[in-house]
């Protein structure tokens, strides 16, 4: 911008223009000091420690310990995460689950969970011609599916305690039903980064899961895979999990996970 055009604006507005490159420059910089940011937008320092001192006050840059220098506040961050958070989970991850449904022939779904139930809000199915018994809106008891358990492995002891029941249905005779039982697979969950149900459901039925996580790193939802047992055998989910991880980690990305 030519100094003509600058003395053209109303004064607020370049204010609030240069306060802007000064965030662009921390951005890009990664720190920066007074004199740095002032020579890079050819203006006096005086005019940069006002601009500074006023995005400090609200946060959007902070100053190093060694003083002098400043980077990006977590104003930022805060903002980025509401941003983040308005984002359609389910619009952003049909992208990514209708080839995968495609590639691997069978149905994907991405679950979030409410309370004790994985509640399906995306599904696309594979070309298989064998439709399953699951839909969008669909909830199913998280202690028996693979996008449950994988949920479920993300919370605390304490959330744990809360979410389930003292007592876990049975549906088959696969069915973990022990509350240490299933602490101790979903310990195994987090370390991996995937579950399997193998018939814990209903007969017939078998899937694989991995975590979605947001912005702050947190597990927000679960993409799996599922199918016919004689199909989606246990080592078929073996071989798969790289790719269910790989696909979850894309929603991911999607939504603000900073890998």
């Amino acid at each position: 911008m030519t100094d003509a055009e600058n003395e053209t604006r109303p004064a607020s507005i370049q204010s609030v223009d240069r306060a802007l490159q000064v965030l662009e420059i921390l951005a890009r910089e990664g720190q920066g000091g007074v004199s740095d940011i002032a020579d890079t937008l050819g203006v006096h320092k005086s005019t940069v420690s006002r601009l500074v001192s006023v995005l400090e006050a609200r946060g959007f840059v902070e100053q190093l310990a060694d003083r002098g220098k400043y980077r990006l506040g977590f104003t930022l961050v805060r903002l980025a995460g509401a941003t983040m958070a308005t984002r359609d989970l389910g619009k952003e991850s049909r992208d990514v689950c209708e080839p995968l449904a495609a590639e691997v022939g069978e149905t994907v779904n991405l679950a979030i969970l409410e309370g004790d139930r994985a509640i399906n809000i995306t599904e696309s199915s594979g070309p298989s011609g064998i439709a399953l018994r699951t839909w969008v809106g669909q909830s199913s008891p998280a202690h028996a599916t693979s996008s449950g358990k994988v949920l479920l492995s993300a919370l605390t002891d304490s959330e744990l305690g809360v979410a389930l029941d003292e007592t876990l249905e049975r549906f088959t005779d696969r069915t973990i039903v022990g509350r240490d039982a299933l602490r101790d697979e979903l310990l195994v969950i987090a370390a991996r980064g995937w579950s399997a149900a193998v018939e814990e459901l209903e007969e017939g039925l078998n899937a694989i899961a991995a975590p979605v996580r947001d912005h702050t790193r947190d597990v927000v939802a679960a993409l799996s895979i599922s199918g016919p047992s004689f199909r989606l055998t246990p080592d078929a989910m073996e071989l798969l999990a790289p790719r269910v991880r790989e696909a979850a980690l894309e929603v991911s990305r999607r939504i603000g996970f900073p890998g």
